[in-house]
Parts: structure tokens; sequence; C-alpha cells
């Protein structure tokens, strides 16, 4: 009992402990929070600053015309970790509003920005430059 006790203390110590340490100082955005983007992928996230899980595309695996439901209009963020351009779009079909993020490590930590937060739709994997 006394055992017990103890374990239930300490695990509530344990537990305030990281509950009042704040987790950065910094003010840049935390890349260990979110899911790293594997080499050769381009990946959407749900959240900005690359937060909650990401979609991710193979870069070599090319374009999608009409993104999957799981990130349809809900992308805030996106990094690109491929040899490749990759645009995302508003609209279906590579069509209306869109940025391009740069290849190799290229990415848009806020889409609000850009006025495509909670709007991808589609994306376009190639090899031509941004501009």
């Amino acid at each position: 009992m006394m055992k017990n006790l103890m374990r239930a203390a300490a695990v509530a110590a344990l537990a305030f402990t990281l509950l009042a340490v704040p987790a950065s100082a910094s003010s840049e955005p935390r890349a260990a929070a979110g899911i790293d983007c594997p080499s050769g992928y381009v990946c959407i996230y749900p959240e900005i600053n690359f937060g909650g899980q990401p979609w991710v595309r193979r870069a070599s695996d090319g374009s999608v015309k009409d993104l999957p439901t799981a990130i349809r209009d809900r992308g805030s963020s996106i990094r690109n970790n491929s040899d490749r351009t990759a645009r995302v779009y508003e609209k279906r079909n590579h069509s209306g509003r869109w940025v391009c993020v740069t290849r190799s490590g290229g990415s848009i930590h806020d889409l609000r920005s850009y006025n495509l937060n909670d709007q991808t739709r589609s994306l376009k994997i190639n090899r031509n430059d941004c501009g």
C-alpha cells in the first residue's frame, strides 16, 4: 500500500514538473513538434509550423490532380525534401491560386500568408524552377 502511494506521488510530481516547465524559450517554430518530411518526398501538414500528421507524397510519383480527403482543403504548411519543385493549388487539376515550394528543403510554414490556408486541392511536382 505504501509502495503504491509513493509511486503515485512520484508520478504526480513528474506530471506537474512537465506541465510547469515551458517547452521552449525560443520564438522559432519547433521542428521537433512536427513529423519530419523524409528525403525525396513532399509533405503537406494540416497545421501551421508543420504540425499534425502530414500527407506525404514521393516526388518521383508525380503530381496529384485532386488531393485525398485526408488533406484536401486542410493544408496549412508544406515542406519539400525532393530534387523537384512542388506547387500547391487551391483548386483541382492544378488551377486557381498557387504557391511554389523550392526543391531540396524548401518550405512554407504558414500558408495563410499566401491565402491558401485550408485551401489545398491539388499538387504539381516537376523539374521546373519556381518563379
